[in-house]
């Protein structure tokens, strides 16, 4: 049977679909795109079911191949073998570089990959290209990412015997809310539309409250609240949370987020194997592109087994005369890797820290994720929480399951025996401020605030008869505003001259349900109770592609002739 041809609209038209004519609810699919694997769930009336390829594989690879005139991705497309991924046509690893500029250390690692990734350093995104032909063909991630999300519509649709246009995703903690209109973006391109966009840790957390509920259903008891720490790391990223569960209801207590995965284990190997790995790759030609997939593939391959072995051989020719043969421990791959596991211990202590709980507190501990087989990884978490590991989730398909959860409930779609009585309690991942007090980053919703919310402080004038201000917003955790994500800014103008310091600009910040960002800003004067200007109110993010350049722009231009100051509490 041919395989069916795909269509991804571009990012500029506006993708309808008719509705199902069906009197049930429409359902929404749940979908974990990983870094390096993909799955995609539903609810099917009694329980969450992962949906099969034509292959039967519940997990597949996440790549795109370009190799012939309508790319294909690892839903269809079988690679008939690992090292067809070095002939430079096949891109993957695309949830670490989309919404990235190419100042990124994320994008610079990137460039050891094998495909063309290239870097100009001036805050726009990095060019991406396959190599088709001998000629490099280029691309985007959203595209990359729209061509597999189209693949598993069409997937689903063929199982599930109707059309699919909403779906729940899953994503990295650290992701920024830029990050994520670009996912947004992607799935528009496919013909989805996004109900939700669920922090993995967080989706994980619902499907542990919908275990803990039939718990409860099934001994005929009431239940007392149970916390646990959840934690998840994948090939690209590394997610650490707390949550409160009790009667279906999941509390995200804290959450915490590092763009470090699986992938920073295999390139640290990657260079500790062969010492001279970036002057040998620098010319990112056709015979160094495949010389690089050799050795990833060997490295992969070695890492994986040293999960389950003490010491594995690694025996590659790399070609032109570069061979390596050497014997690898799992205390050598584990000393090259130290400051990545140092990194998850202190992602972990931050979020119990952040959720006031101690590992006394915790009632379960829950690791999922690919890199979960991982004994490092695994008694580093029983040793901070002093506590076994949880065995009631597959690690796997933990976040898939959770997302297809929250499809159901999303979709109205309701259940007898109640196993869709579920409620997650989301919290805010990343702070989110503006620019004030020079490059100081100031926030007005603090990380891990539990929305919706509604927060807002005063703000003044810093030079005499400003008479107008810049409101920049950023999105982050470091205090100087320029290391953190730019989601927009707006000028607000007319203020009547006064004194610094007497006009009151007063900035607040709304996330509803949905995790909409709204920026309002007024202007009050001493002796009035009504704005002096019409109050702005400014949907974010506003940015798109070059926003690096617009912070450059926005300091080159105004300096600090705009600039605002916090007003103190009395």
């Amino acid at each position: 049977m041919a395989e069916p041809a795909y269509t991804v609209a571009s990012d500029s038209e506006t993708t309808g679909e008719e509705k199902s004519s069906s009197a049930f609810p429409e359902i929404a699919i749940g979908i974990d795109i990983g870094t390096s694997q993909c799955s995609v769930a539903v609810w099917n009336g009694s329980q969450v079911e992962l949906l099969k390829n034509t292959r039967n594989q519940k997990l597949m690879r996440s790549y795109v191949t370009f190799k012939d005139d309508i790319p294909s991705g690892g839903v269809s497309y079988q690679l008939s073998h690992e090292h067809e991924m070095l002939s430079g046509a096949v891109i993957f690893n695309m949830k670490r570089l989309i919404g990235r500029v190419d100042t990124d250390p994320v994008v610079h690692s990137s460039k050891s990959l094998p495909f063309l990734v290239q870097t100009l350093d001036i805050g726009v995104r990095p060019f991406i290209a396959a190599l088709v032909n001998n000629v490099w063909r280029s691309t985007t991630p959203e595209e990359v990412l729209a061509i597999f999300l189209v693949e598993l519509r069409v997937m689903a649709e063929s199982q599930l015997k109707q059309p699919i246009r909403n779906v729940v995703l899953s994503i990295p903690v650290s992701f920024s809310r830029f990050q994520l209109t670009r996912i947004e973006r992607a799935c528009a391109m496919a013909g989805l539309h996004v109900l939700r966009l669920m922090p993995e840790p967080t989706a994980v957390a619902l499907l542990y409250a919908q275990q803990q509920q039939q718990m409860i259903h099934d001994n005929m008891g009431s239940g007392s609240e149970k916390i646990a720490l959840i934690f998840n790391m994948g090939a690209g990223y590394c997610d650490a949370a707390v949550t409160a569960t009790a009667g279906g209801v999941s509390q995200i207590k804290a959450l915490a987020g590092i763009a470090t995965g699986g992938e920073d284990f295999l390139q640290n190997m990657m260079r500790h194997l062969l010492l001279n790995f970036d002057n040998l790759f620098s010319s990112r030609g056709i015979n160094e592109i495949k010389s690089m997939g050799l050795l990833r593939v060997a490295t992969q391959d070695a890492i994986h087994k040293l999960s389950f072995e003490e010491s594995v051989q690694i025996d590659v020719d790399l070609g032109n005369g570069l061979r390596i043969c050497k014997q690898v421990s799992r205390e050598e791959f584990e000393v090259v890797n130290q400051k990545i596991f140092e990194k998850c211990e202190s992602l972990i202590i931050q979020c119990l820290h952040d959720a006031k709980v101690e590992a006394d507190d915790l009632t379960d501990v829950i690791v999922v994720g690919g890199c979960s087989h991982i004994p490092k990884i695994k008694n580093l978490v029983k040793s901070v929480c002093k506590r076994e590991l949880y065995k009631g989730m597959n690690p796997l398909e933990a976040a898939v399951c959770g997302t297809a959860l929250e499809g159901a409930v999303a979709s109205g779609i309701s259940d007898p025996f109640g196993n869709l009585d579920l409620l997650t309690i989301q919290a805010t991942p990343l702070g989110i401020g503006i620019r004030a007090n020079g490059n100081s980053f100031v926030p007005i919703i603090p990380r891990n605030t539990t929305m919706p919310a509604r927060k807002e402080l005063v703000f003044t004038t810093v030079n005499d008869n400003q008479t107008e201000v810049l409101i920049i917003v950023h999105e982050g955790e470091t205090e100087k505003a320029d290391e953190n994500h730019l989601l927009g800014y707006f000028k607000i103008s007319g203020i009547p001259p006064a004194p610094k310091g007497v006009p009151e600009i007063n900035v607040c910040m709304d996330i509803n349900a949905s995790n909409v960002l709204r920026v309002l800003a007024g202007v009050i004067m001493p002796g009035s109770q009504q704005p002096v200007v019409p109050v702005m109110e400014v949907r974010m993010p506003t940015v798109d592609d070059g926003h690096g350049w617009c912070a450059e722009a926005l300091h080159r231009a105004y300096g600090s002739t705009l600039d605002l100051m916090t007003v103190q509490k009395k």
